[in-house]
């Protein structure tokens, strides 16, 4: 599709590997996509090789999703894309619009968003979500509807705004040193453990072992409904050992190492809480902290701490020795998590916001 002289949306070709026809560029993509990001946040920690991100772009029973290389003058310079989860009667399509800057202003996003928009109303979607980062910058403020947290009114934001996205939430990323909390990390390791008498910590690297399978994919499954969202819209996820498998493969096949750390309840023998550590086959790279739950009903155990901090444990000593950092997210309006990311040390390194639309 062209916009204007010289611009052209593509279908991006996703290589079955790197050794394929079209993986070129797909190597592009990758290089462009890590270029944005650098733009945006002036270091390289959200950086992935082209190894690590082609299996997050296989073909999976989960979605379906489109993607776009934007080509200006003959050269790649961002990308588009929308997901549509296939959970029955899903409303809902995740979507980005990402440029190099210096083709910003000049009307490329603007057409890239429509055909985004465009592919989601051809799919019967009608809720649009999206997410950006937004630099501390001086200025106007928009603040967010949850009532926790603002964001700078920058040029990512009036671009929202222009298009009819209401800002909904704001997620904090923050950061934690590896090696300078390892005594905090011991202290508080010690006074959750005193505090959960009754559970005992289990961990794995995928894959998952079969006796962890269906707890593990409970726990998955409660990410869709147990986590702060504010007016944002996610429909109930299933997990099942396929998925989990599912999971698990696109981990391995990009090379990266995961721990997964949970809590089981010596009761009934049912883990109850779980935190995720990842990172790439770069082990000086920083490390990413995903997802982190525990199960209502076992909430007022310091389970949150415990399963962090037996992570990062693990993840220090045995795992991961030469990286310095974990980068994590959490909603803003989260305080509970924040509160024991705080207390292990982690600090506030950058706020992204949580845009939305509903489309006719």
């Amino acid at each position: 599709m062209t916009t204007q002289p010289g611009v052209e949306f593509r279908s991006l070709t996703i290589p079955a590997s790197l050794d394929a026809a079209g993986s070129d560029e797909f190597r592009e993509f990758t290089r462009v996509r890590n270029a944005v990001y650098r733009e945006i946040a002036d270091n390289d920690d959200d950086a992935i090789t082209p190894e690590e991100l082609l299996p997050q772009y296989q073909p999976s029973s989960e979605a379906i999703r489109y993607v776009w290389a934007v080509h200006r003058g003959g050269r790649m310079i961002g990308r588009a894309g929308i997901d549509f989860p296939l959970e029955e009667g899903s409303r809902a399509g995740f979507w980005l619009v990402e440029l190099l800057r210096e083709h910003w202003g000049v009307g490329i996003g603007s057409a890239a968003l429509a055909l985004v928009e465009r592919t989601a109303r051809e799919h019967g979607r009608t809720v649009l979500q999206s997410w950006a980062e937004h630099p501390d910058a001086p200025g106007p403020r928009l603040a967010a509807p949850t009532g926790f947290g603002s964001i700078p009114e920058d040029h990512v934001a009036r671009f929202y705004r222009r298009h009819g996205y209401a800002l909904e939430q704001i997620e904090r990323e923050s950061r934690l040193d590896l090696q300078t909390s390892a005594d905090t990390v011991a202290r508080l390791l010690r006074d959750a453990e005193a505090a959960a008498a009754g559970y005992r910590v289990v961990q794995w690297q995928a894959p998952t072992p079969a006796e962890y399978v269906d707890g593990y994919a409970w726990m998955k499954s409660r990410m869709s409904t147990d986590t702060p969202m504010g007016a944002l819209e996610f429909d109930e996820e299933v997990w099942d050992a396929d998925r989990i498998a599912l999971h698990d493969k696109r981990v391995l096949d990009g090379g990266r190492t995961m721990l997964v750390t949970a809590a089981q309840h010596l009761a009934t023998g049912e883990l109850v809480a779980f935190n995720e550590l990842t990172i790439g086959a770069d082990a000086t790279a920083p490390s990413h902290q995903e997802d982190t739950l525990v199960l209502k009903e076992h909430r007022g155990h310091r389970l949150g701490q415990l399963v962090k901090c037996a992570g990062l444990t693990t993840w220090r000593r045995d795992i991961a020795p030469a990286s310095d950092r974990v980068i994590t997210f959490n909603a803003e309006e989260n305080r509970p998590m924040l509160d024991i990311n705080e207390a292990i040390g982690f600090v506030p390194s950058a706020y992204h916001g949580a845009w939305k639309k509903v489309v006719e």
